[in-house]
């Protein structure tokens, strides 16, 4: 899909898949770029359905975790569902220390996340 530096987005059905490019999700200038990016998906292009595909990231910071939270926010109020999978283990422990992952259901895979919808 045109327009994006840092995801990947393949639809699959009514569903989107959204992979992102870099393996460590740390830099100020790109989570807000890619905060950017993830809320267009919803507010321009109106997708309601997201898989976000955590495969090869390897590390978020807290502040990559704000922006999911606001997309979470954002699909949530406009009648969607965000779903994750192929969360690093290290990335896993701090969604359940942090608790969000009782705010995101989490799938071991892409395909069993799909299924989740």
């Amino acid at each position: 899909m045109a327009g994006f530096e840092r995801l990947v987005v393949v639809d699959k059905e009514d569903i989107s898949v959204v992979r992102f490019v870099d393996r460590k999700i740390i830099d100020a200038s790109e989570i807000e770029q890619l905060g950017a990016e993830l809320l267009s998906l919803v507010d321009i292009q109106q997708r309601k359905r997201l898989l976000l595909n955590f495969e090869g990231v390897e590390f978020l910071s807290s502040a990559a975790l704000n922006k999911l939270i606001t997309l979470h926010t954002r699909v949530k109020r406009a009648g969607g569902t965000v779903r994750i999978c192929n969360l690093h283990p290290q990335i896993r422990e701090v969604f359940a220390i942090t608790r969000l992952d009782r705010m995101f259901e989490i799938a071991s895979s892409e395909s069993a996340g799909l299924a989740m919808f």
